[in-house]
């Protein structure tokens, strides 16, 4: 337990003290803060007399002029904040010949990739914790209406479910970093399958849609309408990001009555006027998202452990 607070510390140090770091902080500030100004200028728009969660639409609210929302703006950051803390965290101290000098000392290998896999849960943590204070407070000023207390438990849960979905894109860069020597590698694989998830990963879920239920647009019924929605969402839901996304508008959007945009696009043309649901109904909703979050983490991390404690590390 000693050896792992000491590896925890020394990647907190590292990380506080790191240029890089410094700069990724920076950025994501300015672009949270550009976030809610949008918000804020667009949010009498959103609202009338029958919302009821009025504070909870500053991080939902989007431009009239572009679709950018701080939604979206987690959904890109997170990914590139939890691969700038995982790609380097094995194969650096390899090159460098730290991580031979490290086991040589007191401490147990499995200290080493823990503490370092906590350390980076923690600092992002501290990342979007930080941002969503900022948004609030930036977003309070703004407007002028305190959030409620549903509000701030439907933000804190969206904090957790946006650490878990760090946590994941953490876990695989730091698989990546056990798999490959070179640091360069490692990063580019990370980044490589993100964007091939962001792009991409909706467009192949549609198109295996189609082809299986053979449903054109055209003359479709709200019946295959239906099929070809949950069959998408299905394939869908291979990417995190598919799941992120799914959760956070259960939380943000309380009068979402699915995880699906477009079953309730359905239900408000049959009529049906949607209702804000309590905080533990929506996650009731998003639980299987959230299950299969942890859940992918865990088995990149396992891999990552196991391969780790297998492998042999020769002084260099």
């Amino acid at each position: 337990m000693t050896g792992l607070k000491e590896i925890l510390w020394k990647e907190l140090s590292d990380c506080f003290n790191s240029k890089r770091f410094v700069v990724l902080f920076l950025l994501i500030y300015v672009a949270g803060i550009a976030t809610v100004y949008i918000a804020s200028q667009n949010i009498r728009s959103s609202v009338d007399d029958s919302t009821k969660y009025i504070f909870l639409n500053l991080f939902t609210t989007s431009g009239s002029s572009n679709p950018f929302s701080f939604p979206l703006f987690m959904s890109i950051f997170i990914p590139i904040i939890g691969i700038a803390l995982g790609f380097d965290a094995v194969n650096s101290e390899r090159v460098s010949g730290n991580l031979s000098r490290l086991l040589a000392q007191p401490v147990y290998r499995d200290d080493v990739i823990n503490g370092k896999f906590l350390a980076g849960v923690i600092m992002m943590a501290l990342m979007i914790f930080s941002m969503v204070i900022l948004v609030s407070g930036l977003g309070l000023r703004m407007i002028g209406v305190p959030p409620q207390a549903e509000e701030i438990l439907r933000l804190f849960t969206f904090i957790v479910i946006s650490i878990l979905y760090g946590a994941f894109w953490m876990s695989l860069a730091i698989l990546f970093s056990v798999l490959f020597r070179k640091t360069s590698t490692s990063a580019l694989t990370s980044i490589a399958i993100w964007m091939f998830l962001f792009l991409f990963g909706s467009l192949i879920a549609a198109l295996i849609a189609g082809a299986v239920l053979h449903t054109s647009t055209q003359n479709a019924s709200v019946s295959d309408i239906m099929q070809f929605d949950n069959l998408f969402r299905m394939i869908s839901r291979v990417s995190p990001g598919t799941l992120y996304s799914e959760s956070i508008q259960a939380i943000l959007l309380p009068s979402m009555g699915t995880s699906s945009p477009t079953m309730m696009v359905i239900g408000i043309y049959s009529g049906l006027t949607p209702t804000p649901l309590p905080l533990t109904q929506s996650l009731l909703i998003v639980w299987p998202q959230i299950v299969a979050l942890v859940a992918l983490t865990a088995v990149c991390f396992a891999i990552a452990y196991i391969k780790f404690m297998r492998e042999e590390i020769r002084a260099t």
